[in-house]
């Protein structure tokens, strides 16, 4: 095939970890393919890594573009694609990489969460791209249409599902019955969780996505210091149970939202119904449903996690960005011309389940009812038909557990009520705290 212009479009690849290797993979293998569809040739001509050696398993990664000197294949690069994670070290590269002209791909949610705005106007002012496809959802278009598609409609709020190893826990506790450590060394054998879970499970990988999302989508910047935090560590079996028993199911939710009351983004565990379209997302799938003024609702599923899967998405993006470069032009910035206020945590109210640890005497279900009254929290529903679930230290009686429902509240309320009512001295353990999405 011919081209007008025959000289290679030069990639630069910093990072040939899990995503790395089969980014590099598939801009090799599929390099003629790419190049027809790009209209002129793409060539991977720099590999940055910490360990050149482990890149000896790749055998599609030529050795002699491998290096260290990460800096020089960031500068000497048309399309750098960082892949590195972190933010410090990846800013530093991200924005030298920018400053030397060259366009940038990126999968690190942590670096946009941080530095995002940061980087966005560093792209604009030097007149380069900046693409992040894989930095939510994995394999799922869902960004590119957030920031060009729903470009002519006012998006009003998301929610969804976007760590593929939270949602393999939780999914694997209400199939199996299982409790949440043992399902989590099952994650981390399988390669569903790292080492160190901390940032999924915790709630932090999905907040910074929640960054994302919500700079997208209200052209406001939104950080993860502007995020609310919750994850999954106080699931137990005795939760998934509890919501088996009211067809519910539990997942970690990532929210955002541009109210009255400004913008607000939450990560946090919720109860959903089994009817509901989240219910049926299982293992390492992810879905975000957006709601937007004329398009109404939209969901995005598919694969969230994954090499294969998020260097598609990455690779997506190379192409966008070569077709740029050969067509002499760029695509559009992310204009973030609004500066709205965030939301403080009490503006947004839910409904909660509350379970609670007790012993068994009379007049205790009136006493807590007392305290909800007292804090203005309205109980919706009681259940203490559920099994027993510890004994307690000095207590020789059972220890029953009493699941609460509220109408709509504040979390800062229902907490200073919960608090409350651990205070009552037939009160044992720790509650469990869950919102309830209708």
């Amino acid at each position: 095939m011919a081209f007008d212009n025959a000289t290679p479009i030069r990639v630069g690849l910093l990072g040939a970890g899990t995503v790395g290797s089969q980014t590099a993979r598939l801009i090799v293998e599929q390099k003629d393919e790419l190049a027809a569809r790009i209209g002129r040739p793409i060539e991977l001509t720099g590999v940055a890594c910490l360990d050149p050696k482990e890149t000896e398993k790749f055998p599609w990664i030529d050795q002699s573009i491998v290096t260290t000197d990460t800096m020089s294949v960031a500068t000497n690069s048309d399309i750098v694609i960082e892949l590195i994670g972190g933010t410090s070290v990846a800013r530093t590269f991200v924005l030298a990489a920018i400053e030397s002209g060259a366009s940038v791909v990126t999968a690190n949610k942590a670096l946009l969460a941080k530095y995002g705005p940061e980087i966005y106007a560093a792209a604009e002012a030097k007149g380069v791209d900046i693409y992040f496809e894989a930095a939510v959802g994995g394999a799922i278009p869902f960004l590119r249409p957030l920031r060009e598609s729903l470009v002519g409609d006012k998006v009003t709020s998301m929610l969804g599902i976007v760590n593929g190893t939270t949602n393999y826990i939780l999914d694997e506790m209400t199939t199996k019955g299982l409790q949440f450590d043992d399902v989590l060394r099952d994650a981390q054998a399988k390669g569903y969780a790292e080492a160190d879970p901390t940032g999924d499970i915790e709630g932090y990988d999905a907040a910074n996505k929640a960054a994302i999302m919500a700079t997208l989508g209200f052209h406001t910047p939104v950080t993860i210091d502007d995020v609310s935090v919750e994850g999954i560590t106080k699931i137990t079996a005795d939760d998934i149970a509890a919501a088996t028993a009211e067809h519910k199911v539990i997942k970690l939710l990532a929210v955002v939202e541009n109210g009255e009351a400004g913008v607000s983004a939450r990560v946090y565990p919720a109860l959903i119904p089994e009817t509901h379209p989240l219910a049926s997302v299982h293992g390492s799938f992810n879905a975000i449903f957006v709601k937007a003024e004329a398009a109404d609702d939209l969901m995005f599923y598919g694969r969230g996690a994954g090499g294969a899967p998020t260097a598609s998405a990455v690779v997506g993006d190379v192409v966008t960005v070569a077709r740029h470069i050969a067509a002499g032009c760029t695509g559009p910035s992310i204009p973030l011309y609004k500066s709205l206020p965030k939301a403080p945590i009490n503006a947004s109210k839910a409904a909660f389940a509350v379970r609670f640890l007790i012993h068994d005497k009379p007049g205790v279900l009136a006493q807590i009812a007392t305290e909800f009254a007292r804090n203005g929290v309205s109980i919706n529903g009681v259940n203490q038909d559920l099994k027993p679930s510890l004994k307690a230290p000095g207590y020789d009686g059972e220890v029953q557990q009493l699941r609460l429902v509220t109408h709509a509240t504040d979390e800062v309320t229902l907490r200073e009520t919960v608090k409350a009512v651990q205070a009552l001295d037939f009160v044992t353990g720790q509650p469990s705290i869950l919102r309830v999405l209708d």
